[in-house]
């Protein structure tokens, strides 16, 4: 007897209400695109998974790279049980009410479940312990997913348990194709539907995208969804409709700029920044500048981290570079964003045509370096003031050519006795 609800009409339900980036999601790993070298067929990834010897794993990659996708992938042509979770809006109970569930499957069914826990960066590394005696045991397959560095993200004990596969950012070619797919898939897409999708809005899509394919589909589907569908009058049959630019625009509203201010993207285009000043590639540095500005990142944090290079970097050789940097800083403070762009384009610029000098960085670390491995050597007896007729006894001062009474220069040591021969400046 049929029930109301029965497995066959939740399945098709779900499918027809799904979003368009769940629908298209690939069902084999020849679907996959964007990740071709991970997912070849002798590859390291899919001989482990072809062995059935499945460890547990961490996907390292941006937003909308497939790391869901991969970790369903796994799940089915392994056929073992798939549960998720996503640590951004689940908890250890959570947790282990699944893990409890797994226990008993592989129990009663001897039948393996991979738990797939989406931005596993999201608990601390405390919480993340509660996976250890389960992935050491086998109890579960692990598969974390993040967007940051595992390295500093993930509990060290839990990443030697698991092999990290990164997953790349998907390149302006397979979005195109994804694209095209979803528009000429029948079933899954919009195959049965006459929508026209002309080259430039297409290309819109790929830029608002920035390399993350659930933000395509996602933006496609919007602008099919605001798009109404037209007849012919005559024939009362569908006419073809032209997916317009300026509707999607419209409907995007936002700056096409992506950029994380709290994780690695931070660390990267900052070093990226500083690396073109380094250079003397004016152009690159005001790109990452530009990258940096444009995503919302703090004017002054850039400010700082430019008045560190122009000591760093320049220095000596270009004094004023300090007095630009500084002056930059100043600036922006007075006037924020976004009329101090301008103001940190022109502080880059100069800092990238100045001749460059590490002589101040490389005296300080050698200095530093003394300081930490020598032993505290005593002031000179007379480079020390004598604040008291008992230090006046003791000697203090005792010798001190004041340099004001002699003409040019004046012989004498100014460093402890054990380093009175050391040159920091210039490495001499």
């Amino acid at each position: 007897m049929k029930t109301l609800f029965d497995a066959a009409d939740k399945e098709e339900g779900q499918r027809k209400f799904a979003p368009l980036a769940d629908r298209m999601r690939p069902v084999s790993f020849d679907e996959v695109l964007g990740q071709v070298e991970l997912v070849a067929p002798h590859s390291a990834f899919r001989v482990l998974i072809e062995s059935g010897n499945i460890p547990s794993m961490i996907f390292w990659g941006p937003p909308g790279s497939g790391k869901t996708t991969l970790a369903k992938l796994i799940a089915n042509y392994a056929d073992l049980e798939f549960v998720e979770l996503s640590a951004a809006t689940s908890g250890l109970s959570d947790v282990r009410q699944v893990i409890q569930e797994a226990k008993a499957r592989l129990d009663l069914r001897s039948r393996r479940t991979v738990l797939f826990l989406d931005e596993i960066h999201r608990f601390n590394k405390s919480q993340q312990d509660i996976f250890l005696p389960f992935v050491e045991s086998g109890a579960i397959i692990l598969v974390g997913a993040t967007t940051e560095n595992p390295s500093f993200e993930v509990n060290a004990a839990l990443l030697s348990r698991c092999k990290v596969f990164i997953v790349k950012r998907i390149e302006t070619d397979d979005i195109r194709m994804i694209i095209r797919c979803a528009m000429e898939d029948p079933e899954r897409g919009y195959g049965n539907f006459l929508y026209e999708l002309p080259g430039d809005v297409m290309e819109e899509i790929i830029v608002s995208a920035d390399g993350d394919a659930r933000r395509a589909l996602n933006t496609l589907e919007l602008l099919v969804g605001a798009t109404s569908i037209a007849h012919d009058p005559k024939t009362d049959k569908l006419k073809k409709v032209r997916l317009e630019l300026a509707q999607l625009r419209a409907l995007l509203q936002r700056s096409h700029h992506f950029y994380d201010k709290t994780g690695e993207e931070h660390y990267t285009i900052i070093s990226a920044l500083h690396k073109s000043l380094r250079g003397s590639d004016a152009d690159a540095a005001l790109y990452w500048l530009g990258r940096m500005l444009e995503g919302g990142e703090d004017p002054l944090y850039v400010a700082r981290r430019l008045i560190r290079f122009a000591s760093e970097d320049i220095g000596l050789a270009d004094p004023q570079a300090l007095v630009q940097a500084v002056a930059g800083y100043q600036a922006c403070h007075f006037i924020g964003m976004p009329e101090c762009n301008v103001i940190l384009a022109q502080v880059v610029v100069y800092l990238a045509k100045s001749e460059k000098s590490n002589a101040l960085y490389a005296a300080y670390s050698a200095v530093r370096e003394d300081i930490a491995h020598l032993p505290n050597e005593p002031v000179p007896i007379h480079l020390r003031n004598a604040e008291s007729n008992l230090m006046k006894d003791l000697g203090y001062g005792k010798g001190y050519k004041y340099n004001p009474n002699f003409k040019g220069s004046v012989e004498q040591d100014y460093l402890p006795e054990k380093l009175k021969n050391r040159k920091y400046l210039n490495g001499t």
